[in-house]
């Protein structure tokens, strides 16, 4: 099969460049290459007339996403309109990577594919715009994915919450994280190795979740981080209403992957991926 990736560098991306390209062939397109928010820089795709087309694109500073709501919108709904438009004319499969945001974090227990959507700020509220121009496309797969952490790092973040966790503790600082926000930790390797196997099993269009199992707090990841690695940094409990973020976050996010089980496709617990990933980037042996 012809896979192309759009934001071939980011996080996720190279992932999935790196784990596809063992059994197809991958168009890797950075944003070099593709402008998703321009319709004309998306035309590219009609030369290559992949057979998938995988949009990691994303502005996902999910503060900065309150203060530019346009920009936002342009690149997490426009951009996926613009490239949903040309996946019909071209009849390929399309695949939208979403987020845990879509929620609003009032269920209190993991989120299924089944669980109606209610965004609490401008990027959940984007993404789901985009997930709803993905659907035009019958032929669409929206892929739901959480606190990513990859050996790429998160492209406009800069590293990704585990390195920072890693260098602040061997630096000696005193970190603070908070213990009320409930999420599901994603390695991306894992979430890119289960995308390949929904492409390769053909399964039935629609909604996936596409995540680690199992769920923790932010604090519960750090301390996770902290043990595999044998750091002991000064690591200090806080809620999330001390940092004072602009954007409002679901206190609790975590992400069900229900029916990637109905299709053989198993996800390893999150501790047991975090573990990998600290193999992988060389903190631990």
């Amino acid at each position: 099969m012809k896979v192309a990736v759009i934001g071939s560098t980011g996080q996720l991306g190279t992932d999935l460049v790196k784990t596809l390209s063992k059994e197809h062939e991958v168009v890797a397109l950075a944003h070099k290459d593709l402008e998703i928010t321009d319709h004309n820089s998306c035309l590219v795709l009609k030369q290559h007339r992949p057979d998938i087309i995988i949009n990691t694109a994303a502005f996902h500073k999910t503060d900065q996403c309150e203060e530019e709501p346009s920009k936002t919108f342009l690149v997490n709904a426009v951009g996926a309109k613009n490239i949903t438009t040309i996946s019909k004319e071209i009849g390929s499969t399309i695949i939208y990577v979403s987020t845990d945001y879509v929620f609003d974090g009032s269920k209190n227990l993991p989120y299924t594919e089944e669980d109606a959507p209610n965004p609490i700020n401008t990027y959940g509220i984007s993404k789901l715009a985009g997930e709803l121009y993905t659907k035009q496309n019958p032929k669409h797969y929206i892929v739901r994915v959480a606190s990513l952490f990859g050996v790429a790092g998160a492209s406009g973040k800069g590293g990704n919450f585990v390195e920072t966790m890693v260098m602040k503790a061997k630096k000696g600082e005193p970190i603070r994280v908070v213990d009320d926000m409930w999420i599901t930790p994603t390695y991306t390797m894992e979430a890119a190795n289960a995308i390949k196997r929904i492409i390769e099993l053909e399964v039935p269009h629609g909604i996936y979740h596409v995540t680690n199992s199992g769920y923790c707090t932010w604090f519960q990841f750090a301390q996770e981080i902290f043990k595999i690695t044998g750091l002991t940094p000064n690591l200090t409990p806080i809620k999330t209403y001390q940092l004072q973020m602009k954007a409002r976050r679901p206190l609790f996010s975590a992400l069900a992957t229900v029916k990637l089980h109905k299709y053989g496709i198993e996800m390893k617990g999150w501790a047991e991926a975090l573990h990998d990933y600290l193999i992988e980037k060389g903190h631990i042996v």
